[in-house]
């Protein structure tokens, strides 16, 4: 009795050729329904606004406008992040399980806390910020908090895979020489885990930064408020020197993230 041959049914070019044609005319009619009536500027809009990015206001009176806001959306990004960190550093050792000594306690806890966190990091920061405005009014508490309550699950529920996510040789011959859950903690899966760990906050640390250019759109203050207020005035020379900013406000986090993973690293 002769065993069948499986021969992997590859498609035809012919099919794949109708496939392409039937998303790229999709696409063609999607762009043709979206309503476009009511638009204004064109290309002589779009030209002037790129022509700004290389021909910035620098006069030395906006100059100290745009760091005064460039501080400002700085500040409410690492106030956020820090009501990020309240919420997440404990938020990761809940949903992780790390420090959980019973095994039904343990899937208790990692269950209710992963519902939790999904229903924070569920709502953008932007509709949190308008909830927020609704119940603080105008406050820059509101900024802070938009930012803070869904970065704090989302860093968590990263935080805590994180630590899960370690070399389990180390972790078990630290529990061979009778070491806790919290000595594990603390000996075993932050020194493996922590380069990851730092290079995580950083990058929400940049995030935050945009995210608080965003929410200051609102009036809030900040980078965001001064390029609407630009866009307004038809100042496109003063919306490239706030966007070349906030560039450079995102490029010093990274360069900084670089630095201090590398050192955590060695």
């Amino acid at each position: 009795m002769t065993s069948a041959v499986l021969v992997p049914v590859r498609p035809r070019p012919g099919s794949r050729s109708l496939l392409t044609a039937l998303l790229v005319g999709a696409v063609v009619v999607s762009l043709l329904a979206v309503e476009v009536e009511g638009a204004s500027g064109g290309g002589a809009a779009a030209r002037e606004l790129l022509t700004s990015l290389v021909q910035p206001d620098l006069s030395p009176g906006f100059l100290a406008t745009v760091a005064e806001a460039a501080v400002l959306t700085v500040a409410y990004a690492v106030a956020g992040m820090s009501v990020a960190v309240v919420v997440g550093v404990p938020g990761a050792l809940l949903v992780s399980g790390v420090l959980a000594r019973r095994r039904t306690s343990r899937a208790v806890t990692v269950v209710a806390t992963r519902g939790v966190l999904a229903t924070l990091r569920a709502v953008h920061e932007l509709v949190w910020a308008l909830l927020l405005l609704t119940v603080l009014g105008l406050h820059p508490l509101s900024g802070v908090l938009a930012i803070g309550i869904p970065y704090g699950a989302t860093m968590a529920r990263v935080l805590g895979d994180r630590l899960l996510d370690v070399p389990r040789a180390p972790l078990d011959a630290l529990t061979a020489a009778g070491a806790s859950p919290e000595q594990l903690l603390l000996y075993g899966r932050l020194p493996l885990a922590g380069a990851d760990l730092a290079g995580y906050l950083f990058y929400r640390l940049e995030c935050a930064v945009r995210a608080a250019a965003v929410l200051s759109f609102i009036g809030l203050g900040g980078i965001g408020l001064r390029i609407e207020v630009a866009l307004a005035d038809l100042r496109f020379d003063q919306v490239g020197t706030l966007l070349l900013a906030l560039l450079l406000l995102v490029v010093a986090v990274d360069a900084t993230a670089r630095a201090a993973r590398a050192r955590l690293v060695v």
